[in-house]
């Protein structure tokens, strides 16, 4: 039981200088507890709305002092002084409160950040880490890391049409670990592209922005820096790409390489890059909504690679149903920012893990160093995250939580390696 004695919030700004919503609140008898929301770039069609104010003299039309005065104004004024049991009747309350089927009255944008704000302060005043409330009892798993080293697409100014090219250290025995060989290949690949007189600039979510040919001439750096920085490419780190493919999408047909892909001609892409470089994890391979082939691909690969729904699930559960039904992909990805709130996120990956779907906790590309998501991922064990590169502090952030909840949970975690991705090695 916990009531809400003051709220308060405040536009500041993303990672991109993008104004977004923080809150403070607490709960009686409490301290003040602190959430802010991130915001994407390449959103899918079917996200909840993200509430911005439209005036072109402010901030481009993307301030939120709409999204702002409905916290302070009307959340507020609804809450304060009101009994929650559950952060279920607590996030309840404000869905029902906007009463849209997609939060455009109030925005996702305010509703989440009282949503992870009480959350927060619930964690608190039970003194207890965020991970901790979310699974009273554990176990708990320290997730496997998808690391952003080169940005393409709606990431970057550059020739490449996949938007983001990953690895995947999980071939170590530790988180910690984990992360080093991925900062250590980070750096390696920085190395080569300044031999090569590339850009080092990074995009923005961390990764390196070069102007390559060619979407392979990417997979081929990456995979000379994995050797370089001393480690077994497909035995110790693997590769994962996000082709957030609804942004190369023109009339059912797929830009890739400088050339227009039927999506059975895309399927085959994708196939023969899987036979020549380990990727274990493909996001968002096809268009938002063409089911039928996103099940063709997913029978095709899907029993030894992860087909991952960013765009085609939105963290939504009634879409992620279909996609169970019609066995379109394999994996979602979770965004705390696409549904809205905290309980709605949690259902959503309880309904994956109970239908053997594995599940991503992600960032978005527009963040800030609020570190929430690292301890969603450590208390739902999803074994995995993608928080971007290993630079930039918004991105960092992530990290460093994992780095803290890892020394202080000691051999109470396992680190997830493997474990979740759907491969057969």
């Amino acid at each position: 039981m916990a009531t809400v004695t003051y709220l308060k919030a405040r536009q500041i700004l993303d990672s991109r200088g993008t104004p977004t919503v923080e809150a403070d609140m607490r709960l009686d008898n409490g301290n003040i507890c602190r959430a802010s929301v991130p915001s994407g770039a390449s959103t899918g069609s079917y996200e909840s709305v993200e509430l911005r104010d439209k005036d072109k003299n402010k901030f481009n039309g993307k301030g939120v002092l709409k999204a702002i005065e409905n916290i302070n104004s009307i959340i507020s004024k609804e809450i304060k002084n009101k009994e929650f049991q559950t952060i279920n009747e607590f996030d309840s309350f404000l869905i029902n409160l906007d009463g849209t089927d997609n939060k455009s009255k109030i925005g996702a944008n305010a509703i989440l950040a009282c949503s992870m704000a009480f959350m927060k302060c619930s964690a608190s005043n039970m003194n207890k880490e965020i991970y901790e409330f979310l699974n009273p009892d554990g176990p708990y798993l320290l997730p496997t890391p998808l690391m952003n080293i080169i940005n393409g697409g709606a990431h970057a100014n550059n020739g490449l049409d996949i938007q983001e090219f990953m690895i995947v250290p999980a071939g170590f025995d530790t988180f910690s670990e984990s992360l080093r060989a991925g900062v250590e290949i980070f750096m390696s690949l920085k190395q080569i592209l300044e031999k090569k007189n590339y850009s080092t600039a990074v995009g923005d979510e961390g990764g390196f922005a070069p102007d390559l040919k060619s979407n392979q001439d990417a997979l081929e750096l990456i995979s000379i820096s994995i050797k370089d920085a001393g480690y077994k490419l497909g035995e110790e780190v693997y590769l994962a790409l996000d082709v957030a493919a609804s942004e190369i999408c023109t009339n059912k047909k797929y830009k890739i390489d400088g050339n227009l892909l039927l999506p059975d001609e895309l399927i085959e892409y994708y196939k023969n890059l899987c036979k020549k470089y380990p990727i274990i994890s493909i996001e968002d391979p096809i268009h938002e909504d063409d089911w039928s082939n996103w099940s063709n691909l997913t029978s095709q690969i899907g029993d030894h690679v992860q087909i991952v729904g960013d765009d085609l699930f939105v963290t939504n559960e009634a879409r992620l149903n279909r996609g169970i039904e019609e066995k379109a992909g394999n994996s979602i990805l979770v965004k705390i920012n696409q549904i809205g709130s905290i309980s709605e996120t949690i259902d959503t990956i309880n309904l994956a893990n109970s239908n053997n779907f594995s599940y991503i906790v992600s960032h978005r590309s527009g963040e800030t160093e609020d570190s929430t998501i690292s301890d969603i991922a450590v208390g739902t064990k999803s074994g995995q995250i993608k928080t971007g590169s290993c630079s930039r502090t918004d991105r960092t952030s992530k990290y460093n939580q994992l780095i803290r909840i890892e020394e202080f949970l000691g051999d109470k975690a396992g680190f997830a390696k493997l474990s979740t991705f759907h491969q057969k090695l």
